[in-house]
Protein backbone atom coordinates (compact mmCIF):
# COMPACT_ATOMS: atom_id res chain seq x y z
CA UNK A 1 0.00 0.00 0.00
CA UNK A 2 1.54 3.25 -0.98
CA UNK A 3 2.38 6.06 1.91
CA UNK A 4 0.07 9.13 1.69
CA UNK A 5 2.22 12.09 2.28
CA UNK A 6 1.15 14.41 5.29
CA UNK A 7 3.55 17.15 5.16
CA UNK A 8 3.62 20.31 2.75
CA UNK A 9 1.94 20.31 -0.57
CA UNK A 10 3.97 19.13 -3.52
CA UNK A 11 3.79 21.17 -6.42
CA UNK A 12 4.97 20.48 -10.43
CA UNK A 13 7.34 22.47 -12.27
CA UNK A 14 5.45 23.10 -15.32
CA UNK A 15 8.45 23.90 -17.18
CA UNK A 16 9.49 20.31 -16.71
CA UNK A 17 7.30 18.58 -19.07
CA UNK A 18 7.50 14.75 -19.17
CA UNK A 19 7.78 12.74 -22.43
CA UNK A 20 7.61 9.30 -23.30
CA UNK A 21 11.55 7.62 -22.75
CA UNK A 22 13.26 10.70 -20.69
CA UNK A 23 10.73 10.13 -18.00
CA UNK A 24 10.64 6.96 -15.69
CA UNK A 25 7.75 4.67 -14.68
CA UNK A 26 8.25 5.84 -11.01
CA UNK A 27 8.13 9.77 -12.04
CA UNK A 28 4.74 9.27 -13.77
CA UNK A 29 3.46 7.54 -10.94
CA UNK A 30 5.21 10.37 -8.33
CA UNK A 31 4.04 13.12 -10.56
CA UNK A 32 0.17 11.64 -11.03
CA UNK A 33 0.21 11.51 -7.28
CA UNK A 34 1.20 14.40 -6.75
CA UNK A 35 -1.58 16.19 -9.09
CA UNK A 36 -4.38 16.22 -6.95
CA UNK A 37 -2.27 17.81 -3.96
CA UNK A 38 -0.88 20.34 -6.14
CA UNK A 39 -4.40 21.47 -7.56
CA UNK A 40 -5.24 21.47 -3.48
CA UNK A 41 -7.44 18.65 -3.70
CA UNK A 42 -6.32 15.49 -1.62
CA UNK A 43 -6.13 12.32 -3.14
CA UNK A 44 -8.43 9.43 -2.39
CA UNK A 45 -6.01 7.97 -0.23
CA UNK A 46 -6.33 10.57 2.33
CA UNK A 47 -9.94 10.00 2.76
CA UNK A 48 -8.34 6.35 3.99
CA UNK A 49 -6.14 8.06 6.24
CA UNK A 50 -9.06 9.79 7.60
CA UNK A 51 -10.55 6.84 8.24
CA UNK A 52 -7.59 5.64 10.52
CA UNK A 53 -7.28 8.68 12.22
CA UNK A 54 -10.84 8.69 13.34
CA UNK A 55 -10.12 5.90 15.28
CA UNK A 56 -8.36 7.84 18.38
CA UNK A 57 -11.02 10.11 18.42
CA UNK A 58 -13.29 7.06 18.66
CA UNK A 59 -11.89 5.74 22.02
CA UNK A 60 -11.78 8.64 23.21
CA UNK A 61 -15.52 8.89 23.13
CA UNK A 62 -16.23 5.40 24.04
CA UNK A 63 -13.80 5.44 26.88
CA UNK A 64 -15.61 8.84 28.25
CA UNK A 65 -19.25 7.30 27.95
CA UNK A 66 -18.24 4.08 28.83
CA UNK A 67 -17.04 5.26 31.95
CA UNK A 68 -20.24 7.56 32.96
CA UNK A 69 -22.45 4.15 32.33
CA UNK A 70 -19.72 1.97 34.24
CA UNK A 71 -19.89 3.99 37.49
CA UNK A 72 -22.73 2.34 39.45
CA UNK A 73 -20.81 -0.68 38.61
CA UNK A 74 -17.50 1.19 39.38
CA UNK A 75 -19.08 2.26 42.89
CA UNK A 76 -21.18 -1.02 44.10
CA UNK A 77 -17.38 -2.86 43.74
CA UNK A 78 -15.27 -0.27 44.86
CA UNK A 79 -17.30 1.61 47.18
CA UNK A 80 -15.68 5.11 46.53
CA UNK A 81 -16.24 7.90 48.50
CA UNK A 82 -17.89 10.98 46.38
CA UNK A 83 -14.73 12.75 45.47
CA UNK A 84 -13.64 9.60 44.49
CA UNK A 85 -16.02 8.98 42.26
CA UNK A 86 -15.32 12.49 40.92
CA UNK A 87 -11.52 11.09 40.43
CA UNK A 88 -12.32 8.69 38.69
CA UNK A 89 -13.66 10.02 35.45
CA UNK A 90 -11.57 13.65 36.31
CA UNK A 91 -8.06 12.15 36.65
CA UNK A 92 -8.18 11.43 33.08
CA UNK A 93 -9.41 14.34 31.29
CA UNK A 94 -7.38 16.68 33.60
CA UNK A 95 -3.85 14.82 33.00
CA UNK A 96 -5.19 15.04 29.11
CA UNK A 97 -5.94 18.66 29.21
CA UNK A 98 -3.07 19.49 31.10
CA UNK A 99 -0.59 17.94 28.54
CA UNK A 100 -1.92 18.45 25.24
CA UNK A 101 -0.32 21.92 24.30
CA UNK A 102 2.88 20.34 25.22
CA UNK A 103 2.39 16.81 23.54
CA UNK A 104 1.21 18.84 20.22
CA UNK A 105 4.40 21.16 20.57
CA UNK A 106 6.35 17.70 20.51
CA UNK A 107 4.65 16.04 17.87
CA UNK A 108 5.41 19.99 15.82
CA UNK A 109 9.00 19.06 16.88
CA UNK A 110 9.81 15.43 17.06
CA UNK A 111 6.97 14.24 14.68
CA UNK A 112 3.39 14.01 14.73
CA UNK A 113 2.87 10.33 13.28
CA UNK A 114 5.69 9.17 16.22
CA UNK A 115 3.59 10.55 18.72
CA UNK A 116 0.34 8.83 17.73
CA UNK A 117 2.12 5.43 17.73
CA UNK A 118 3.83 6.23 21.09
CA UNK A 119 0.22 7.38 22.21
CA UNK A 120 -1.40 4.69 21.07
CA UNK A 121 0.96 1.46 22.65
CA UNK A 122 0.94 3.36 25.69
CA UNK A 123 -2.76 3.90 25.89
CA UNK A 124 -3.37 0.34 24.97
CA UNK A 125 -1.37 -0.79 28.01
CA UNK A 126 -2.84 1.22 30.41
CA UNK A 127 -6.43 0.64 29.46
CA UNK A 128 -5.32 -3.24 30.62
CA UNK A 129 -3.99 -2.11 33.95
CA UNK A 130 -6.98 -0.06 34.06
CA UNK A 131 -9.11 -3.17 33.94
CA UNK A 132 -7.96 -4.76 36.57
CA UNK A 133 -7.85 -2.33 39.37
CA UNK A 134 -8.72 -3.46 42.64
CA UNK A 135 -8.80 -0.30 44.49
CA UNK A 136 -10.51 3.25 43.59
CA UNK A 137 -7.01 4.96 44.60
CA UNK A 138 -5.62 2.68 41.65
CA UNK A 139 -7.97 3.00 39.68
CA UNK A 140 -7.34 6.62 39.64
CA UNK A 141 -3.73 6.38 39.23
CA UNK A 142 -4.44 4.22 35.78
CA UNK A 143 -6.76 7.13 34.56
CA UNK A 144 -4.35 9.79 34.89
CA UNK A 145 -2.02 7.54 33.12
CA UNK A 146 -4.44 7.30 30.43
CA UNK A 147 -4.44 10.58 30.24
CA UNK A 148 -0.41 10.84 29.67
CA UNK A 149 -1.04 8.29 26.73
CA UNK A 150 -4.23 9.71 25.07
CA UNK A 151 -2.42 13.60 25.06
CA UNK A 152 -0.28 11.73 22.76
CA UNK A 153 -3.07 11.23 20.53
CA UNK A 154 -5.36 13.66 20.11
CA UNK A 155 -3.43 16.54 18.71
CA UNK A 156 -1.55 14.43 16.13
CA UNK A 157 -4.66 13.53 14.54
CA UNK A 158 -6.19 16.76 13.90
CA UNK A 159 -2.82 18.13 12.98
CA UNK A 160 -2.50 15.39 10.52
CA UNK A 161 -5.82 16.50 8.93
CA UNK A 162 -4.74 20.27 8.78
CA UNK A 163 -1.57 18.57 6.77
CA UNK A 164 -3.59 16.04 4.73
CA UNK A 165 -6.46 18.34 3.83
CA UNK A 166 -4.63 21.86 2.51
CA UNK A 167 -8.38 22.63 0.14
CA UNK A 168 -10.64 24.04 3.00
CA UNK A 169 -13.72 22.43 1.66
CA UNK A 170 -12.32 19.01 2.05
CA UNK A 171 -10.81 20.00 5.27
CA UNK A 172 -14.01 20.98 6.57
CA UNK A 173 -16.00 17.50 5.19
CA UNK A 174 -12.92 15.98 7.03
CA UNK A 175 -13.22 17.71 9.77
CA UNK A 176 -16.89 17.06 10.22
CA UNK A 177 -16.49 13.19 9.68
CA UNK A 178 -13.56 13.38 11.98
CA UNK A 179 -15.45 15.65 15.10
CA UNK A 180 -18.44 12.46 14.11
CA UNK A 181 -16.09 9.73 15.63
CA UNK A 182 -16.94 11.45 19.07
CA UNK A 183 -20.19 11.47 18.53
CA UNK A 184 -20.12 7.96 17.30
CA UNK A 185 -18.07 6.49 20.29
CA UNK A 186 -20.53 8.15 22.27
CA UNK A 187 -23.59 6.33 20.51
CA UNK A 188 -21.06 2.88 20.59
CA UNK A 189 -20.08 3.39 24.15
CA UNK A 190 -23.47 3.02 25.93
CA UNK A 191 -24.68 0.38 23.60
CA UNK A 192 -21.46 -1.66 23.83
CA UNK A 193 -20.73 -1.25 27.49
CA UNK A 194 -23.95 -1.77 28.59
CA UNK A 195 -24.13 -5.52 27.24
CA UNK A 196 -20.58 -5.97 28.77
CA UNK A 197 -21.38 -4.69 32.17
CA UNK A 198 -24.85 -7.05 31.92
CA UNK A 199 -22.46 -9.79 30.94
CA UNK A 200 -18.61 -9.30 32.54
CA UNK A 201 -17.10 -7.36 35.33
CA UNK A 202 -16.75 -3.54 34.79
CA UNK A 203 -13.29 -3.91 34.06
CA UNK A 204 -14.17 -5.36 30.44
CA UNK A 205 -15.20 -1.28 29.57
CA UNK A 206 -11.53 -0.71 29.71
CA UNK A 207 -10.22 -3.27 27.24
CA UNK A 208 -12.60 -1.85 24.15
CA UNK A 209 -9.20 -0.15 23.77
CA UNK A 210 -7.55 -2.69 22.84
CA UNK A 211 -9.26 -3.72 19.58
CA UNK A 212 -9.65 0.00 18.50
CA UNK A 213 -5.96 0.87 18.49
CA UNK A 214 -4.49 -2.67 17.15
CA UNK A 215 -5.39 -1.38 13.69
CA UNK A 216 -4.27 1.68 14.03
CA UNK A 217 -0.98 0.78 14.99
CA UNK A 218 -0.91 -1.49 11.77
CA UNK A 219 -2.77 0.91 8.80
CA UNK A 220 -1.03 4.54 10.37
CA UNK A 221 2.71 3.57 8.92
CA UNK A 222 1.11 2.12 5.70
CA UNK A 223 -0.80 5.19 4.96
CA UNK A 224 0.65 8.24 6.52
CA UNK A 225 4.04 9.27 6.14
CA UNK A 226 5.84 11.53 9.44
CA UNK A 227 5.15 15.58 9.55
CA UNK A 228 5.81 17.99 11.65
CA UNK A 229 6.84 21.45 11.92
CA UNK A 230 10.18 22.88 10.24
CA UNK A 231 10.47 25.82 12.83
CA UNK A 232 9.17 23.96 16.28
CA UNK A 233 8.98 25.76 19.16
CA UNK A 234 11.25 24.72 21.93
CA UNK A 235 9.85 22.07 24.66
CA UNK A 236 9.46 23.50 28.01
CA UNK A 237 9.25 21.95 31.46
CA UNK A 238 8.39 24.90 33.48
CA UNK A 239 5.22 25.73 31.38
CA UNK A 240 4.11 22.53 31.04
CA UNK A 241 4.18 22.21 35.13
CA UNK A 242 2.86 25.58 35.41
CA UNK A 243 -0.38 24.31 32.97
CA UNK A 244 -0.42 21.51 35.82
CA UNK A 245 -0.32 23.59 38.79
CA UNK A 246 -3.26 25.82 36.72
CA UNK A 247 -5.82 23.28 36.45
CA UNK A 248 -5.07 20.74 39.37
CA UNK A 249 -5.89 22.90 42.05
CA UNK A 250 -8.27 24.43 40.44
CA UNK A 251 -10.37 21.04 40.22
CA UNK A 252 -9.16 19.95 43.24
CA UNK A 253 -10.76 23.36 44.85
CA UNK A 254 -13.77 22.97 43.39
CA UNK A 255 -14.48 19.23 44.19
CA UNK A 256 -13.42 19.98 48.01
CA UNK A 257 -16.06 23.09 48.09
CA UNK A 258 -18.70 20.48 47.00
CA UNK A 259 -17.82 18.03 48.99
CA UNK A 260 -16.53 19.56 52.01
CA UNK A 261 -18.17 23.05 52.36
CA UNK A 262 -16.87 26.24 51.69
CA UNK A 263 -14.27 26.64 54.06
CA UNK A 264 -10.46 28.02 53.38
CA UNK A 265 -9.33 25.05 51.85
CA UNK A 266 -11.20 25.54 48.52
CA UNK A 267 -10.46 29.00 47.71
CA UNK A 268 -7.32 28.77 48.50
CA UNK A 269 -6.61 25.97 45.69
CA UNK A 270 -8.54 27.91 43.22
CA UNK A 271 -6.66 31.11 44.02
CA UNK A 272 -3.24 28.91 43.94
CA UNK A 273 -4.57 27.38 40.41
CA UNK A 274 -5.25 31.23 39.14
CA UNK A 275 -1.68 32.62 39.96
CA UNK A 276 -0.02 29.58 38.56
CA UNK A 277 -2.29 30.24 35.41
CA UNK A 278 -1.27 34.07 35.11
CA UNK A 279 2.24 32.65 35.57
CA UNK A 280 2.08 30.62 32.63
CA UNK A 281 0.66 33.27 30.52
CA UNK A 282 3.56 35.56 31.42
CA UNK A 283 5.86 33.00 30.72
CA UNK A 284 4.71 32.04 27.30
CA UNK A 285 4.33 35.45 26.17
CA UNK A 286 7.83 36.14 27.41
CA UNK A 287 9.39 33.78 25.32
CA UNK A 288 10.92 33.96 21.88
CA UNK A 289 9.31 30.35 20.85
CA UNK A 290 6.50 29.83 23.58
CA UNK A 291 4.80 26.35 23.94
CA UNK A 292 1.60 27.98 22.98
CA UNK A 293 1.14 31.90 21.42
CA UNK A 294 -1.31 32.84 23.86
CA UNK A 295 -1.63 35.64 21.47
CA UNK A 296 -4.07 33.39 19.03
CA UNK A 297 -6.25 34.04 21.69
CA UNK A 298 -6.72 37.57 20.45
CA UNK A 299 -8.44 36.22 16.92
CA UNK A 300 -11.90 36.38 17.40
CA UNK A 301 -12.20 33.12 15.77
CA UNK A 302 -9.72 31.43 17.62
CA UNK A 303 -10.20 32.53 20.71
CA UNK A 304 -13.95 32.80 20.59
CA UNK A 305 -14.23 29.17 19.06
CA UNK A 306 -12.55 27.93 21.74
CA UNK A 307 -14.46 28.87 24.22
CA UNK A 308 -17.78 27.97 22.50
CA UNK A 309 -15.67 24.67 22.46
CA UNK A 310 -15.30 24.91 26.15
CA UNK A 311 -18.99 25.94 27.00
CA UNK A 312 -20.40 23.10 24.89
CA UNK A 313 -18.46 20.40 26.54
CA UNK A 314 -18.73 21.44 30.19
CA UNK A 315 -22.67 21.04 29.26
CA UNK A 316 -22.67 18.16 27.62
CA UNK A 317 -20.27 15.93 30.04
CA UNK A 318 -22.59 17.45 32.76
CA UNK A 319 -25.71 16.29 30.72
CA UNK A 320 -24.28 12.68 30.58
CA UNK A 321 -22.77 12.74 34.17
CA UNK A 322 -26.32 13.08 36.28
CA UNK A 323 -28.60 11.23 33.35
CA UNK A 324 -26.80 8.32 33.41
CA UNK A 325 -26.88 7.93 37.00
CA UNK A 326 -30.84 8.76 36.71
CA UNK A 327 -31.72 6.31 33.95
CA UNK A 328 -30.06 3.94 35.36
CA UNK A 329 -30.77 4.30 39.65
CA UNK A 330 -33.70 6.36 39.47
CA UNK A 331 -35.70 5.10 36.89
CA UNK A 332 -34.32 1.54 36.90
CA UNK A 333 -33.03 0.86 33.34
CA UNK A 334 -30.26 -1.29 32.67
CA UNK A 335 -27.26 -0.32 31.10
CA UNK A 336 -28.18 -0.95 27.64
CA UNK A 337 -31.90 0.23 28.09
CA UNK A 338 -29.94 3.59 29.12
CA UNK A 339 -28.00 3.32 26.05
CA UNK A 340 -30.68 2.78 24.10
CA UNK A 341 -32.61 6.06 25.57
CA UNK A 342 -30.00 8.13 24.85
CA UNK A 343 -29.22 6.94 21.24
CA UNK A 344 -31.59 9.23 19.05
CA UNK A 345 -29.41 12.41 20.84
CA UNK A 346 -26.35 10.42 19.82
CA UNK A 347 -27.19 9.97 16.15
CA UNK A 348 -28.92 13.35 16.15
CA UNK A 349 -25.11 14.66 16.72
CA UNK A 350 -23.45 12.34 14.59
CA UNK A 351 -25.40 13.49 11.54
CA UNK A 352 -25.88 17.23 12.63
CA UNK A 353 -21.90 17.42 12.57
CA UNK A 354 -21.93 16.64 9.14
CA UNK A 355 -25.22 18.22 8.06
CA UNK A 356 -23.82 21.57 9.26
CA UNK A 357 -20.92 21.39 6.36
CA UNK A 358 -23.37 22.46 3.09
CA UNK A 359 -25.24 25.04 5.53
CA UNK A 360 -21.65 26.34 6.72
CA UNK A 361 -21.45 27.50 3.22
CA UNK A 362 -24.45 29.45 3.28
CA UNK A 363 -24.43 30.70 6.73
CA UNK A 364 -21.83 32.61 8.18
CA UNK A 365 -20.22 31.55 11.83
CA UNK A 366 -21.52 33.69 13.88
CA UNK A 367 -25.39 32.99 12.95
CA UNK A 368 -24.89 29.47 12.85
CA UNK A 369 -23.22 28.67 15.97
CA UNK A 370 -25.67 30.61 17.76
CA UNK A 371 -28.71 29.63 16.29
CA UNK A 372 -27.60 25.58 17.29
CA UNK A 373 -26.76 26.39 20.99
CA UNK A 374 -29.59 27.96 21.56
CA UNK A 375 -31.49 24.78 20.53
CA UNK A 376 -28.90 23.34 22.87
CA UNK A 377 -30.16 25.72 25.50
CA UNK A 378 -34.12 24.35 25.23
CA UNK A 379 -32.94 20.88 25.56
CA UNK A 380 -31.43 21.93 28.95
CA UNK A 381 -34.96 23.31 29.81
CA UNK A 382 -36.90 20.21 28.95
CA UNK A 383 -34.70 18.46 30.96
CA UNK A 384 -34.85 20.68 33.80
CA UNK A 385 -38.68 20.81 33.97
CA UNK A 386 -39.31 17.43 32.58
CA UNK A 387 -36.94 14.77 33.32
CA UNK A 388 -37.44 15.48 37.59
CA UNK A 389 -41.10 14.20 37.20
CA UNK A 390 -39.36 10.59 35.71
CA UNK A 391 -40.61 11.15 32.29
CA UNK A 392 -37.82 9.36 29.86
CA UNK A 393 -39.50 11.00 27.10
CA UNK A 394 -38.29 14.13 28.23
CA UNK A 395 -34.62 12.94 28.91
CA UNK A 396 -34.66 11.70 25.19
CA UNK A 397 -36.35 15.02 23.61
CA UNK A 398 -33.66 17.11 25.88
CA UNK A 399 -30.38 15.22 24.76
CA UNK A 400 -31.77 15.04 21.21
CA UNK A 401 -31.70 19.24 21.62
CA UNK A 402 -28.17 19.27 23.23
CA UNK A 403 -27.11 16.86 20.37
CA UNK A 404 -28.19 18.71 17.72
CA UNK A 405 -26.71 21.85 18.69
CA UNK A 406 -23.39 20.95 19.72
CA UNK A 407 -22.64 18.49 16.99
CA UNK A 408 -23.60 21.33 14.87
CA UNK A 409 -21.00 24.09 17.50
CA UNK A 410 -18.57 21.63 17.51
CA UNK A 411 -18.08 20.91 13.85
CA UNK A 412 -18.29 24.93 12.99
CA UNK A 413 -15.60 26.00 15.69
CA UNK A 414 -13.26 23.28 14.82
CA UNK A 415 -13.05 24.24 11.76
CA UNK A 416 -12.33 27.94 12.99
CA UNK A 417 -9.42 26.92 15.44
CA UNK A 418 -7.42 25.26 12.59
CA UNK A 419 -7.75 27.96 9.51
CA UNK A 420 -7.38 30.89 11.92
CA UNK A 421 -3.90 29.19 12.59
CA UNK A 422 -0.65 28.91 10.90
CA UNK A 423 0.07 25.37 9.25
CA UNK A 424 2.89 24.90 10.86
CA UNK A 425 1.21 25.50 14.04
CA UNK A 426 -1.33 22.84 13.11
CA UNK A 427 -0.22 20.67 16.26
CA UNK A 428 -0.46 23.19 18.85
CA UNK A 429 -3.58 24.36 17.56
CA UNK A 430 -5.36 21.25 17.57
CA UNK A 431 -3.73 21.06 20.57
CA UNK A 432 -5.39 24.37 21.73
CA UNK A 433 -8.88 22.69 20.59
CA UNK A 434 -8.75 19.10 22.55
CA UNK A 435 -7.54 21.03 25.26
CA UNK A 436 -10.80 22.91 25.48
CA UNK A 437 -12.34 19.70 24.90
CA UNK A 438 -10.80 17.91 28.39
CA UNK A 439 -10.65 21.08 30.24
CA UNK A 440 -14.82 21.06 29.70
CA UNK A 441 -14.85 17.49 30.57
CA UNK A 442 -13.45 18.11 33.53
CA UNK A 443 -15.59 20.78 34.57
CA UNK A 444 -18.48 19.72 33.83
CA UNK A 445 -18.04 16.81 36.24
CA UNK A 446 -15.57 18.58 38.87
CA UNK A 447 -18.18 22.01 38.60
CA UNK A 448 -21.99 20.12 37.57
CA UNK A 449 -21.26 17.10 39.26
CA UNK A 450 -20.14 18.80 42.21
CA UNK A 451 -22.74 20.97 42.52
CA UNK A 452 -25.28 18.27 42.50
CA UNK A 453 -23.27 16.18 45.15
CA UNK A 454 -23.86 18.95 47.13
CA UNK A 455 -26.95 19.42 46.61
CA UNK A 456 -27.80 16.10 47.14
CA UNK A 457 -25.92 15.30 49.96
CA UNK A 458 -27.43 18.48 52.17
CA UNK A 459 -31.22 17.73 50.63
CA UNK A 460 -31.89 14.18 51.57
CA UNK A 461 -34.02 13.44 54.01
CA UNK A 462 -33.20 9.90 55.40
CA UNK A 463 -35.31 7.79 56.73
CA UNK A 464 -34.98 7.19 60.94
CA UNK A 465 -34.51 3.52 60.78
CA UNK A 466 -31.46 3.57 58.97
CA UNK A 467 -28.35 3.41 61.12
CA UNK A 468 -25.44 5.75 61.35
CA UNK A 469 -23.62 3.84 58.68
CA UNK A 470 -26.10 3.46 56.87
CA UNK A 471 -26.90 7.04 56.78
CA UNK A 472 -23.22 7.92 56.01
CA UNK A 473 -23.11 6.29 53.00
CA UNK A 474 -26.55 6.92 51.43
CA UNK A 475 -25.52 10.93 51.76
CA UNK A 476 -22.44 10.10 50.05
CA UNK A 477 -23.51 9.28 46.54
CA UNK A 478 -26.93 8.29 44.78
CA UNK A 479 -25.14 4.98 44.36
CA UNK A 480 -24.13 4.63 48.02
CA UNK A 481 -28.34 4.56 48.63
CA UNK A 482 -29.21 2.65 45.88
CA UNK A 483 -26.51 -0.13 47.88
CA UNK A 484 -28.09 0.31 50.92
CA UNK A 485 -31.73 0.08 49.82
CA UNK A 486 -30.28 -3.37 48.20
CA UNK A 487 -30.17 -4.55 51.58
CA UNK A 488 -33.36 -3.05 53.76
CA UNK A 489 -36.52 -4.39 53.54
CA UNK A 490 -39.17 -3.77 50.51
CA UNK A 491 -40.95 -0.53 52.03
CA UNK A 492 -37.85 0.88 54.00
CA UNK A 493 -36.03 0.33 50.56
CA UNK A 494 -38.58 2.38 48.50
CA UNK A 495 -38.87 5.46 51.26
CA UNK A 496 -34.77 5.48 50.69
CA UNK A 497 -34.73 5.41 47.23
CA UNK A 498 -37.84 8.12 46.44
CA UNK A 499 -35.74 10.53 49.54
CA UNK A 500 -32.73 9.75 47.32
CA UNK A 501 -34.46 10.77 43.90
CA UNK A 502 -35.99 13.38 45.39
CA UNK A 503 -32.50 14.96 46.71
CA UNK A 504 -30.66 13.59 43.47
CA UNK A 505 -33.67 15.17 40.70
CA UNK A 506 -33.23 18.56 42.74
CA UNK A 507 -29.82 19.06 41.84
CA UNK A 508 -30.52 17.75 38.40
CA UNK A 509 -33.05 21.16 38.26
CA UNK A 510 -30.18 23.41 39.67
CA UNK A 511 -27.60 21.81 37.21
CA UNK A 512 -29.66 22.37 34.34
CA UNK A 513 -30.48 25.81 34.62
CA UNK A 514 -26.69 26.70 34.60
CA UNK A 515 -25.94 24.03 31.59
CA UNK A 516 -29.03 26.96 29.86
CA UNK A 517 -26.94 29.75 30.98
CA UNK A 518 -23.68 28.17 29.37
CA UNK A 519 -25.63 27.54 26.27
CA UNK A 520 -26.55 31.01 26.28
CA UNK A 521 -22.98 32.80 27.14
CA UNK A 522 -21.61 30.53 24.32
CA UNK A 523 -24.33 31.54 21.74
CA UNK A 524 -23.56 35.44 22.86
CA UNK A 525 -19.72 34.53 22.30
CA UNK A 526 -20.36 32.81 18.97
CA UNK A 527 -22.30 35.78 17.62
CA UNK A 528 -19.65 38.42 18.88
CA UNK A 529 -16.38 36.76 17.88
CA UNK A 530 -16.65 34.02 14.64
CA UNK A 531 -16.39 34.80 11.10
CA UNK A 532 -14.50 33.17 8.70
CA UNK A 533 -10.97 33.60 8.48
CA UNK A 534 -8.86 34.03 5.40
CA UNK A 535 -5.32 34.57 6.12
CA UNK A 536 -4.36 30.54 6.90
CA UNK A 537 -6.69 28.90 4.22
Amino acid sequence: MTEYTATTTPTIDSSATPTTGTTSRAAAKRTRAAGPAAAGRAPRRAWVALAVLMLPALLVSIDNTVLSFALPAISSDLAPTAAQQLWIIDAYPLVLAALLVAMGSAGDRWGRRRMLMIGSIGFAAVSVAAAFAPTAELLIAARAALGFFGAMLMPSTLSLLRSIFADREQRRLAIAIWASAFAAGSALGPLVGGILLEHFHWGSVFLLAVPVLVPMLILVPLLITESRDPKPGRIDPWSILLSLATMAPIVFGIKHIATEGLDVAGPLFILVGLAAGYLFVRRQLASEAPMLDVRLFLVGPFGGAVLVNLLSVVSLVGFLFFVSQHLQIIAGLSPVQAGLALLPGLVAMIVAGLVVVPISRRLAPRVLVPSALTLSAGGYLVVAFGASEGSLGAVVLAFTMLGIGIGMAETVSNELILSSAPPSKAGAASAVSETAYELGAVLGTAGLGSIIAAHYASAIELPASLTAAQMDASRETLAGAAAVASELPAAQAEELMHAAAVAFDGGVLVTSLIGVGLMVAAATIAALTLRNPSHHD
